[in-house]
């Protein structure tokens, strides 16, 4: 080992000691700055990748859109088959739509499902959490958890549905009554806006109350693993008849996600500068330590250790302090993440908050997804953020004269 990394390990770790203050200090700070961007760039990450993974799982990555209706649909579906990439399509209907139980109104978005192929594309019947999915039909729907609890309705409970064509058919004079049907499930996807505005159908049904025949709004479409959401929209607009588009997911929410997205980056930035203050301590510390070895230093330039050697040893010490601080801050951070829904919602309880803390995050519970990405940036910047603050000592250290460090008191 060259000796100014040796003498680095043991200025950091005299022999005797079990562990020194200044260097607790120093790796404490920049552990704790690691685990506060560990554990929020977590939860920011967390809220995007379950959206995705809620859009994908009752959409699709990809939704294929007209300018008006889609006629002819079954065609278009096996063309969207057809093409390299994709896994599965199926067409859906609906819209905005009032719904009345008992007195008690709501007014959710509407869903029209083909029953034959929606198993192929989404995973929806996974989040039935009352009732079957294999029992609805065209006198039947699912109910939102939300939705359900705002109307009192329950698995069985017959309601009334009132479609937007109901005014149209006022206008013409003509009667339209209200479509009663039976509630076949409850479904809780997890998203509190979600939960409270969808309501779920068969796709006849569905055309049944937006007057549609036998045209749909639009389809749905599955891509194989591997394969990027953007990529498998280009190939399908690549084969579309005019007037037909398709959209990735992430087209679809780009403002949200673009906002999203600018948020967790100005944390990051905001939340750097810990882990900047952290090594404004590691300079202080390791600066007193060239006073307090202003000797020991002087003693090894007269035994023949170059300014460059002597000042590698003290940008050492800043290493090693910003790797063991990294490590310690990995796994406290990681640590915090695992109870992070225990503390939330057990500060939550005692506020007696829990239901507005829902509404507010629209999560049922905090999520978190760490990226590896995220992971290597913040490692990275700590150990390089570290390193550089010990380049002030190691320049004074390398620029002291043997002599005069020799006759310091």
């Amino acid at each position: 080992m060259p000796w100014p990394l040796y003498l680095a390990i043991k200025q950091l770790f005299p022999s005797g000691r079990r562990f020194p203050f200044f260097t607790a200090i120093s790796v404490l700070g920049v552990a704790l700055g690691v685990a506060l961007l560990i554990v929020v760039m977590s939860v920011m990450g967390g809220f995007e990748f379950k959206i995705r993974q809620m859009i994908v799982e009752t959409e699709g990555e990809v939704q294929v859109k007209a300018q008006g209706f889609i006629g002819d649909y079954p065609a278009l579906v096996r063309q969207i088959d057809a093409v390299p990439g994709v896994a599965a399509a199926t067409p859906y209907a609906g819209g905005a739509v009032m719904i009345e139980f008992n007195g008690k109104p709501a007014f959710p978005l509407i869903r029209g499902l083909d029953l034959a192929t929606v198993g192929k594309v989404t995973q929806l019947a996974s989040y039935v959490v009352a009732g079957s999915f294999s029992d609805l039909d065209d006198d039947s729907v699912i109910l939102g958890s939300e939705v359900a609890r705002m109307v009192g309705a329950t698995v069985g409970d017959k309601i009334e549905i009132y479609s937007p064509l109901l005014i149209e058919k006022l206008k013409n004079d003509e009667v339209f009554l209200p479509r009663e049907v039976r509630v076949a499930g409850i479904l809780e996807i997890g998203h509190q806006q979600l939960d409270k505005s969808t309501v779920y159908c068969t796709l006849r049904l569905a055309q049944d109350l937006y007057g549609l025949g036998s045209d749909v709004h639009g389809i749905d479409v599955r891509l194989n693993a591997g394969v990027n959401e953007d990529d498998g929209a280009a190939r399908l607009n690549a084969v579309l008849p005019a007037g037909v588009r398709a959209f990735s997911w992430m087209d679809s929410f780009s403002d949200f996600l673009w906002v999203l997205g600018l948020e967790k980056n100005m944390i990051f930035f905001l939340l750097l500068f810990i882990v900047i203050v952290a090594a404004f301590s590691v300079t202080s510390s390791l600066l007193i330590s060239v006073v307090r070895k202003t000797r020991e230093i002087g003693l090894l330039g007269a035994l023949g250790g170059r300014p460059p050697q002597v000042a590698a040893c003290f940008c050492a010490q800043g290493l090693f302090i910003g790797v063991l601080g990294t490590l310690f801050g990995l796994a406290l951070g990681f640590g915090a993440l695992s109870v992070r829904n225990d503390v939330v919602l057990g500060l939550a309880r005692i506020t007696q908050r829990q239901e507005v803390l829902e509404r507010f995050y629209q999560f049922s519970e905090l999520p978190a997804h760490t990226s590896a990405g995220d992971v290597a940036v913040i490692v990275f910047l700590t150990v390089s953020i570290s390193t550089l603050a010990g380049m002030l000592p190691a320049w004074r250290a390398a620029r002291l004269k043997p002599v005069e460090a020799l006759r310091s008191e």
